[in-house]
Protein backbone atom coordinates (compact mmCIF):
# COMPACT_ATOMS: atom_id res chain seq x y z
CA UNK A 1 0.00 0.00 0.00
CA UNK A 2 1.47 3.32 -1.08
CA UNK A 3 1.10 6.38 1.17
CA UNK A 4 -1.62 8.91 0.48
CA UNK A 5 -0.76 11.78 -1.82
CA UNK A 6 0.76 14.80 -0.08
CA UNK A 7 -1.47 17.87 -0.60
CA UNK A 8 0.27 21.04 -1.80
CA UNK A 9 -2.45 23.48 -2.88
CA UNK A 10 -2.08 25.78 -5.88
CA UNK A 11 -1.99 29.49 -5.21
CA UNK A 12 -4.60 31.65 -6.91
CA UNK A 13 -2.00 32.58 -9.56
CA UNK A 14 -1.09 28.96 -10.19
CA UNK A 15 -4.75 28.06 -10.61
CA UNK A 16 -5.12 30.82 -13.18
CA UNK A 17 -1.94 29.78 -15.03
CA UNK A 18 -3.11 26.17 -15.08
CA UNK A 19 -6.53 27.07 -16.48
CA UNK A 20 -4.98 29.36 -19.10
CA UNK A 21 -2.50 26.70 -20.19
CA UNK A 22 -5.10 23.93 -20.35
CA UNK A 23 -7.31 26.19 -22.45
CA UNK A 24 -4.52 26.35 -25.03
CA UNK A 25 -4.41 22.53 -25.48
CA UNK A 26 -5.63 21.95 -29.03
CA UNK A 27 -6.81 18.40 -29.84
CA UNK A 28 -6.75 19.02 -33.59
CA UNK A 29 -3.18 20.29 -33.48
CA UNK A 30 -2.20 17.26 -31.41
CA UNK A 31 -3.86 14.99 -34.00
CA UNK A 32 -2.08 16.68 -36.93
CA UNK A 33 1.29 16.25 -35.27
CA UNK A 34 0.54 12.63 -34.41
CA UNK A 35 -0.51 11.88 -37.99
CA UNK A 36 2.59 13.51 -39.48
CA UNK A 37 4.97 11.79 -37.05
CA UNK A 38 3.30 8.38 -37.44
CA UNK A 39 3.72 8.73 -41.20
CA UNK A 40 7.53 8.70 -40.73
CA UNK A 41 8.76 5.14 -40.23
CA UNK A 42 11.22 5.01 -37.32
CA UNK A 43 12.25 1.48 -36.32
CA UNK A 44 14.94 1.11 -33.66
CA UNK A 45 18.28 2.26 -35.01
CA UNK A 46 16.72 4.20 -37.91
CA UNK A 47 14.99 7.19 -36.33
CA UNK A 48 16.87 10.01 -38.02
CA UNK A 49 13.99 11.29 -40.18
CA UNK A 50 11.50 11.25 -37.30
CA UNK A 51 13.93 12.92 -34.91
CA UNK A 52 14.87 15.63 -37.39
CA UNK A 53 11.17 16.26 -38.01
CA UNK A 54 10.57 16.75 -34.29
CA UNK A 55 13.57 19.07 -33.95
CA UNK A 56 12.14 21.32 -36.65
CA UNK A 57 8.69 21.21 -35.05
CA UNK A 58 9.95 22.09 -31.58
CA UNK A 59 11.98 24.97 -32.99
CA UNK A 60 8.79 26.43 -34.45
CA UNK A 61 6.88 26.32 -31.16
CA UNK A 62 9.56 28.16 -29.15
CA UNK A 63 12.15 25.63 -28.01
CA UNK A 64 15.87 25.75 -28.59
CA UNK A 65 15.98 22.34 -30.25
CA UNK A 66 18.79 20.26 -31.70
CA UNK A 67 19.41 16.93 -33.34
CA UNK A 68 21.86 14.65 -31.52
CA UNK A 69 23.28 12.07 -33.95
CA UNK A 70 23.96 8.56 -32.74
CA UNK A 71 24.80 6.92 -36.08
CA UNK A 72 24.34 7.74 -39.76
CA UNK A 73 20.77 6.49 -39.56
CA UNK A 74 19.66 7.52 -36.11
CA UNK A 75 19.68 10.22 -33.47
CA UNK A 76 17.95 11.87 -30.53
CA UNK A 77 15.94 15.05 -30.00
CA UNK A 78 17.04 17.52 -27.33
CA UNK A 79 15.12 20.71 -26.66
CA UNK A 80 15.02 23.42 -24.00
CA UNK A 81 12.70 26.28 -23.09
CA UNK A 82 14.43 28.43 -20.51
CA UNK A 83 12.64 29.77 -17.47
CA UNK A 84 13.31 32.94 -15.54
CA UNK A 85 15.80 31.24 -13.23
CA UNK A 86 15.90 29.72 -9.78
CA UNK A 87 13.62 26.78 -10.54
CA UNK A 88 13.96 23.12 -11.33
CA UNK A 89 14.59 21.62 -14.77
CA UNK A 90 11.89 19.15 -15.80
CA UNK A 91 12.27 16.91 -18.85
CA UNK A 92 9.27 15.54 -20.69
CA UNK A 93 10.57 12.33 -22.20
CA UNK A 94 9.47 9.67 -24.69
CA UNK A 95 11.31 7.22 -26.93
CA UNK A 96 10.88 7.78 -30.66
CA UNK A 97 11.60 4.30 -32.08
CA UNK A 98 8.97 1.68 -32.89
CA UNK A 99 9.17 -1.97 -31.89
CA UNK A 100 8.59 -3.40 -35.39
CA UNK A 101 10.32 -3.06 -38.78
CA UNK A 102 7.37 -4.12 -40.96
CA UNK A 103 9.59 -6.07 -43.35
CA UNK A 104 8.42 -9.18 -45.27
CA UNK A 105 10.84 -11.26 -43.19
CA UNK A 106 9.33 -9.94 -39.97
CA UNK A 107 5.80 -10.68 -41.16
CA UNK A 108 6.79 -14.22 -42.08
CA UNK A 109 8.21 -14.99 -38.64
CA UNK A 110 7.13 -12.53 -35.93
CA UNK A 111 3.90 -10.69 -36.68
CA UNK A 112 1.98 -12.76 -39.20
CA UNK A 113 0.32 -11.06 -42.22
CA UNK A 114 -0.02 -7.76 -40.32
CA UNK A 115 -2.70 -6.28 -42.56
CA UNK A 116 -4.40 -4.30 -39.77
CA UNK A 117 -4.34 -0.50 -39.66
CA UNK A 118 -2.14 -0.32 -36.56
CA UNK A 119 0.54 -2.51 -38.16
CA UNK A 120 1.31 -0.27 -41.13
CA UNK A 121 4.33 2.09 -41.30
CA UNK A 122 2.10 4.83 -42.63
CA UNK A 123 -0.60 6.92 -40.98
CA UNK A 124 -4.35 6.80 -41.47
CA UNK A 125 -6.94 9.08 -39.91
CA UNK A 126 -10.64 8.47 -39.29
CA UNK A 127 -12.51 11.18 -37.36
CA UNK A 128 -10.72 11.49 -33.97
CA UNK A 129 -8.59 8.37 -34.58
CA UNK A 130 -5.03 8.04 -35.86
CA UNK A 131 -3.71 4.66 -36.97
CA UNK A 132 -0.28 3.42 -37.94
CA UNK A 133 2.71 1.67 -36.41
CA UNK A 134 3.51 3.34 -33.09
CA UNK A 135 0.64 5.84 -33.29
CA UNK A 136 -0.15 5.04 -29.67
CA UNK A 137 3.26 4.04 -28.31
CA UNK A 138 5.56 5.93 -28.68
CA UNK A 139 4.22 8.57 -31.05
CA UNK A 140 0.99 9.28 -29.21
CA UNK A 141 3.13 10.04 -26.18
CA UNK A 142 5.43 12.36 -28.15
CA UNK A 143 2.51 14.24 -29.69
CA UNK A 144 0.73 14.64 -26.33
CA UNK A 145 3.79 15.86 -24.45
CA UNK A 146 4.60 18.25 -27.31
CA UNK A 147 1.07 19.64 -27.24
CA UNK A 148 1.30 20.18 -23.46
CA UNK A 149 4.60 22.01 -23.86
CA UNK A 150 3.27 24.09 -26.76
CA UNK A 151 0.18 25.12 -24.80
CA UNK A 152 2.31 26.05 -21.78
CA UNK A 153 4.53 28.27 -23.91
CA UNK A 154 1.55 29.88 -25.66
CA UNK A 155 -0.07 30.67 -22.31
CA UNK A 156 3.01 32.70 -21.38
CA UNK A 157 3.16 31.22 -17.89
CA UNK A 158 6.12 32.80 -16.02
CA UNK A 159 8.16 29.66 -15.47
CA UNK A 160 11.02 29.76 -13.00
CA UNK A 161 12.45 26.43 -14.06
CA UNK A 162 13.55 25.13 -17.46
CA UNK A 163 11.29 22.90 -19.53
CA UNK A 164 13.24 20.24 -21.42
CA UNK A 165 12.00 17.79 -24.01
CA UNK A 166 13.91 14.61 -24.81
CA UNK A 167 13.19 11.91 -27.38
CA UNK A 168 15.66 9.09 -27.89
CA UNK A 169 16.24 6.07 -30.07
CA UNK A 170 16.67 2.69 -28.42
CA UNK A 171 13.64 2.81 -26.16
CA UNK A 172 12.28 -0.51 -27.38
CA UNK A 173 13.39 -3.73 -25.61
CA UNK A 174 15.39 -4.99 -28.58
CA UNK A 175 19.03 -5.38 -29.65
CA UNK A 176 19.37 -4.64 -33.37
CA UNK A 177 22.82 -5.98 -34.26
CA UNK A 178 22.65 -4.68 -37.85
CA UNK A 179 22.38 -1.10 -36.52
CA UNK A 180 25.20 -1.03 -34.00
CA UNK A 181 23.11 -2.91 -31.43
CA UNK A 182 20.48 -0.17 -31.13
CA UNK A 183 18.02 -0.67 -28.28
CA UNK A 184 18.29 -1.44 -24.57
CA UNK A 185 17.92 2.28 -23.60
CA UNK A 186 21.14 3.26 -25.35
CA UNK A 187 19.78 6.54 -26.70
CA UNK A 188 18.47 7.97 -23.44
CA UNK A 189 21.83 7.39 -21.72
CA UNK A 190 23.52 9.25 -24.58
CA UNK A 191 21.02 12.08 -24.04
CA UNK A 192 21.71 12.29 -20.30
CA UNK A 193 25.48 12.16 -20.73
CA UNK A 194 25.53 15.07 -23.16
CA UNK A 195 23.88 17.97 -21.45
CA UNK A 196 20.26 16.87 -20.99
CA UNK A 197 20.37 15.84 -17.33
CA UNK A 198 17.29 17.31 -15.57
CA UNK A 199 16.23 17.63 -11.94
CA UNK A 200 13.06 15.64 -12.68
CA UNK A 201 11.59 13.71 -15.58
CA UNK A 202 8.08 12.76 -16.62
CA UNK A 203 7.65 9.86 -19.01
CA UNK A 204 4.29 9.11 -20.60
CA UNK A 205 3.36 5.48 -21.16
CA UNK A 206 0.13 3.43 -21.36
CA UNK A 207 -2.04 2.71 -18.31
CA UNK A 208 -3.90 5.31 -16.35
CA UNK A 209 -1.74 5.47 -13.24
CA UNK A 210 1.31 7.25 -11.84
CA UNK A 211 4.23 4.85 -11.34
CA UNK A 212 7.38 5.62 -9.38
CA UNK A 213 9.29 2.55 -10.57
CA UNK A 214 9.68 0.19 -13.52
CA UNK A 215 11.34 -3.18 -14.05
CA UNK A 216 14.47 -4.13 -15.92
CA UNK A 217 14.97 -7.16 -18.16
CA UNK A 218 16.92 -10.41 -18.16
CA UNK A 219 17.26 -12.30 -21.44
CA UNK A 220 18.22 -15.97 -21.41
CA UNK A 221 19.05 -18.71 -23.89
CA UNK A 222 18.51 -22.27 -22.73
CA UNK A 223 20.18 -24.85 -24.99
CA UNK A 224 18.97 -28.45 -25.03
CA UNK A 225 21.33 -30.96 -26.62
CA UNK A 226 20.83 -34.30 -28.31
CA UNK A 227 22.58 -35.99 -31.21
CA UNK A 228 22.44 -35.59 -34.96
CA UNK A 229 19.81 -37.97 -36.25
CA UNK A 230 18.34 -39.30 -39.47
CA UNK A 231 14.71 -39.75 -40.46
CA UNK A 232 15.40 -43.17 -41.93
CA UNK A 233 16.30 -44.91 -38.66
CA UNK A 234 13.99 -46.35 -35.96
CA UNK A 235 13.09 -44.23 -32.95
CA UNK A 236 14.70 -46.73 -30.61
CA UNK A 237 18.12 -46.72 -32.26
CA UNK A 238 20.84 -46.88 -29.57
CA UNK A 239 22.71 -43.64 -28.91
CA UNK A 240 20.26 -41.23 -30.57
CA UNK A 241 18.79 -38.48 -28.41
CA UNK A 242 16.32 -35.98 -29.86
CA UNK A 243 17.00 -32.41 -28.80
CA UNK A 244 13.52 -31.47 -30.02
CA UNK A 245 11.80 -34.12 -27.93
CA UNK A 246 13.83 -33.17 -24.87
CA UNK A 247 12.90 -29.51 -25.41
CA UNK A 248 9.24 -30.48 -25.36
CA UNK A 249 9.89 -31.79 -21.85
CA UNK A 250 11.73 -28.63 -20.80
CA UNK A 251 9.16 -26.09 -22.03
CA UNK A 252 6.39 -26.81 -19.46
CA UNK A 253 9.02 -26.88 -16.70
CA UNK A 254 10.32 -23.49 -17.81
CA UNK A 255 6.83 -22.02 -18.11
CA UNK A 256 6.06 -23.10 -14.53
CA UNK A 257 9.31 -21.57 -13.33
CA UNK A 258 8.51 -18.25 -15.04
CA UNK A 259 5.11 -18.09 -13.31
CA UNK A 260 6.65 -18.97 -9.95
CA UNK A 261 9.43 -16.44 -10.52
CA UNK A 262 6.91 -13.64 -11.06
CA UNK A 263 5.02 -14.54 -7.87
CA UNK A 264 8.16 -14.92 -5.77
CA UNK A 265 9.69 -11.63 -6.87
CA UNK A 266 6.68 -9.33 -6.72
CA UNK A 267 7.19 -6.22 -4.60
CA UNK A 268 6.49 -2.51 -4.67
CA UNK A 269 4.25 -2.02 -7.71
CA UNK A 270 6.19 -4.49 -9.90
CA UNK A 271 5.16 -8.03 -10.81
CA UNK A 272 8.03 -9.19 -13.05
CA UNK A 273 6.32 -11.34 -15.67
CA UNK A 274 8.12 -13.18 -18.45
CA UNK A 275 7.40 -15.23 -21.58
CA UNK A 276 9.18 -17.76 -23.76
CA UNK A 277 9.72 -15.83 -26.99
CA UNK A 278 10.85 -18.59 -29.32
CA UNK A 279 12.25 -22.04 -30.03
CA UNK A 280 15.05 -22.43 -32.56
CA UNK A 281 16.71 -25.52 -33.97
CA UNK A 282 17.32 -27.59 -37.05
CA UNK A 283 17.67 -26.66 -40.71
CA UNK A 284 14.55 -26.55 -42.91
CA UNK A 285 16.74 -27.42 -45.89
CA UNK A 286 17.71 -30.69 -44.16
CA UNK A 287 14.48 -32.04 -42.65
CA UNK A 288 15.87 -35.58 -42.81
CA UNK A 289 18.42 -34.75 -40.11
CA UNK A 290 17.15 -33.82 -36.63
CA UNK A 291 19.68 -31.41 -35.14
CA UNK A 292 21.81 -31.95 -32.08
CA UNK A 293 20.70 -28.58 -30.59
CA UNK A 294 17.36 -26.90 -29.89
CA UNK A 295 17.39 -23.52 -28.21
CA UNK A 296 14.81 -21.61 -26.16
CA UNK A 297 15.08 -17.87 -25.64
CA UNK A 298 13.02 -15.76 -23.28
CA UNK A 299 12.78 -12.55 -21.25
CA UNK A 300 11.86 -12.19 -17.58
CA UNK A 301 11.50 -8.81 -15.95
CA UNK A 302 13.69 -7.61 -13.08
CA UNK A 303 12.21 -5.98 -9.99
CA UNK A 304 14.15 -2.80 -9.07
CA UNK A 305 14.89 -4.27 -5.62
CA UNK A 306 16.97 -7.02 -7.21
CA UNK A 307 19.71 -7.11 -9.84
CA UNK A 308 20.02 -9.09 -13.07
CA UNK A 309 22.66 -11.12 -11.23
CA UNK A 310 20.01 -12.12 -8.67
CA UNK A 311 17.75 -13.31 -11.50
CA UNK A 312 20.67 -15.18 -13.03
CA UNK A 313 21.25 -17.01 -9.75
CA UNK A 314 17.57 -17.95 -9.49
CA UNK A 315 17.58 -19.33 -13.02
CA UNK A 316 20.79 -21.27 -12.35
CA UNK A 317 19.07 -22.91 -9.38
CA UNK A 318 16.11 -23.85 -11.57
CA UNK A 319 18.33 -25.49 -14.20
CA UNK A 320 20.33 -27.35 -11.53
CA UNK A 321 17.13 -28.66 -9.97
CA UNK A 322 15.72 -29.70 -13.35
CA UNK A 323 18.92 -31.57 -14.21
CA UNK A 324 18.81 -33.36 -10.86
CA UNK A 325 15.22 -34.45 -11.44
CA UNK A 326 15.73 -35.28 -15.11
CA UNK A 327 19.34 -36.48 -15.46
CA UNK A 328 18.75 -37.52 -19.08
CA UNK A 329 18.52 -33.84 -20.09
CA UNK A 330 21.73 -32.34 -21.46
CA UNK A 331 21.47 -28.54 -21.17
CA UNK A 332 23.42 -25.35 -20.79
CA UNK A 333 22.38 -21.72 -20.76
CA UNK A 334 23.47 -18.09 -20.76
CA UNK A 335 22.06 -14.69 -19.87
CA UNK A 336 22.68 -12.67 -23.04
CA UNK A 337 20.94 -9.40 -22.21
CA UNK A 338 20.18 -7.50 -19.03
CA UNK A 339 19.08 -4.12 -17.74
CA UNK A 340 18.34 -3.41 -14.07
CA UNK A 341 15.08 -1.88 -12.95
CA UNK A 342 14.82 1.60 -11.51
CA UNK A 343 12.88 3.24 -8.70
CA UNK A 344 12.22 6.72 -7.36
CA UNK A 345 11.22 7.44 -3.77
CA UNK A 346 7.40 7.56 -3.91
CA UNK A 347 7.54 10.66 -1.70
CA UNK A 348 9.74 12.52 -4.20
CA UNK A 349 8.31 15.82 -5.38
CA UNK A 350 7.74 14.79 -9.01
CA UNK A 351 5.88 11.62 -8.04
CA UNK A 352 3.66 13.49 -5.63
CA UNK A 353 3.11 16.33 -8.10
CA UNK A 354 2.01 13.93 -10.85
CA UNK A 355 -0.30 12.18 -8.40
CA UNK A 356 -1.81 15.53 -7.42
CA UNK A 357 -2.43 16.18 -11.12
CA UNK A 358 -3.92 12.71 -11.53
CA UNK A 359 -6.26 13.21 -8.57
CA UNK A 360 -7.23 16.69 -9.77
CA UNK A 361 -8.47 15.25 -13.09
CA UNK A 362 -9.81 11.91 -11.85
CA UNK A 363 -11.55 13.38 -8.80
CA UNK A 364 -10.53 10.50 -6.53
CA UNK A 365 -7.53 9.31 -4.48
CA UNK A 366 -4.83 7.68 -6.55
CA UNK A 367 -4.30 4.67 -4.31
CA UNK A 368 -2.09 1.73 -5.29
CA UNK A 369 -1.82 1.18 -9.07
CA UNK A 370 -2.17 -2.10 -10.92
CA UNK A 371 0.89 -4.34 -11.04
CA UNK A 372 3.41 -3.28 -13.67
CA UNK A 373 5.82 -5.37 -15.75
CA UNK A 374 6.30 -3.18 -18.81
CA UNK A 375 9.83 -1.86 -19.28
CA UNK A 376 10.64 1.67 -20.51
CA UNK A 377 13.51 4.13 -20.56
CA UNK A 378 12.09 5.41 -17.28
CA UNK A 379 14.02 2.65 -15.53
CA UNK A 380 17.26 3.95 -17.06
CA UNK A 381 16.47 7.53 -16.06
CA UNK A 382 15.94 6.46 -12.47
CA UNK A 383 19.07 4.28 -12.43
CA UNK A 384 21.09 7.32 -13.47
CA UNK A 385 19.69 9.32 -10.58
CA UNK A 386 16.87 11.27 -12.26
CA UNK A 387 13.67 11.21 -10.16
CA UNK A 388 11.11 10.07 -12.73
CA UNK A 389 7.34 9.73 -12.79
CA UNK A 390 5.52 7.57 -15.32
CA UNK A 391 1.99 8.72 -16.13
CA UNK A 392 -0.41 7.43 -18.74
CA UNK A 393 -3.82 6.94 -20.25
CA UNK A 394 -6.23 3.99 -20.73
CA UNK A 395 -4.88 1.42 -23.19
CA UNK A 396 -5.66 -0.22 -25.55
CA UNK A 397 -8.20 2.07 -27.18
CA UNK A 398 -11.60 0.48 -27.64
CA UNK A 399 -14.08 0.77 -30.50
CA UNK A 400 -11.64 1.44 -33.35
CA UNK A 401 -13.37 2.09 -36.70
CA UNK A 402 -10.63 0.18 -38.58
CA UNK A 403 -9.37 -3.37 -37.96
CA UNK A 404 -6.53 -3.51 -35.42
CA UNK A 405 -4.33 -6.43 -34.41
CA UNK A 406 -5.11 -8.55 -31.38
CA UNK A 407 -2.63 -8.75 -28.52
CA UNK A 408 0.15 -6.19 -28.54
CA UNK A 409 -0.12 -5.48 -32.26
CA UNK A 410 1.56 -2.39 -33.62
CA UNK A 411 0.67 -0.19 -30.63
CA UNK A 412 -0.80 2.03 -33.30
CA UNK A 413 -4.46 2.90 -32.65
CA UNK A 414 -5.06 6.20 -30.88
CA UNK A 415 -8.32 7.92 -29.99
CA UNK A 416 -7.35 11.55 -29.42
CA UNK A 417 -9.95 12.37 -26.71
CA UNK A 418 -8.44 9.65 -24.49
CA UNK A 419 -5.08 11.46 -24.49
CA UNK A 420 -6.45 14.76 -23.22
CA UNK A 421 -6.96 13.88 -19.52
CA UNK A 422 -3.35 12.72 -19.37
CA UNK A 423 -2.27 15.96 -21.04
CA UNK A 424 -4.02 17.97 -18.31
CA UNK A 425 -2.41 15.83 -15.60
CA UNK A 426 1.04 16.50 -17.05
CA UNK A 427 0.22 20.20 -17.32
CA UNK A 428 -0.70 20.22 -13.64
CA UNK A 429 2.68 18.76 -12.69
CA UNK A 430 4.50 21.29 -14.88
CA UNK A 431 2.69 24.28 -13.36
CA UNK A 432 3.15 22.76 -9.90
CA UNK A 433 6.90 22.30 -10.39
CA UNK A 434 8.18 24.92 -12.84
CA UNK A 435 6.55 27.92 -11.15
CA UNK A 436 8.24 27.26 -7.80
CA UNK A 437 11.75 27.80 -6.48
CA UNK A 438 14.19 24.91 -6.23
CA UNK A 439 13.86 24.85 -2.47
CA UNK A 440 10.07 24.56 -2.69
CA UNK A 441 10.39 21.34 -4.70
CA UNK A 442 12.93 19.76 -2.39
CA UNK A 443 16.15 20.62 -4.25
Amino acid sequence: MLPATTPVPFSAEQKQWYEQACAKIDPKRLQRLLFDLTDIHSPTGATRAASEFMVAHLDKVGFEAGYQPLTETSGNVKAQYKGLGGGAAVMLYAPIDTHLECTPEERALLTGPATEADMQPRAQQVDDWVFGLGASNPKGMIATLTEVATALIEAKVPLRGDLLMGMADGGMPVDISARQHAGMSGGVLHLLNRGMYPDFAIIMKPWNWVYHEEPGMAWFKLRVYGTLGYAGVPHDIPGFRSSVGATATVIPELERWILDYAENNTSGVIKPHGWIAGVRGGDPERPAFPSFLTELFFDVRVNPRMSPADVKAQFAAFVADLKARRPELDMDWEMYGSTPGGTTDPQNWIIQSCKRGWEHIEGRPHGTPDWLAGQTDGAALRRWGVPTARIGWPWPAQGAPLPVAEGLGGMGATYIPELLPCARKVMYALIDTLTRSRSEVGL
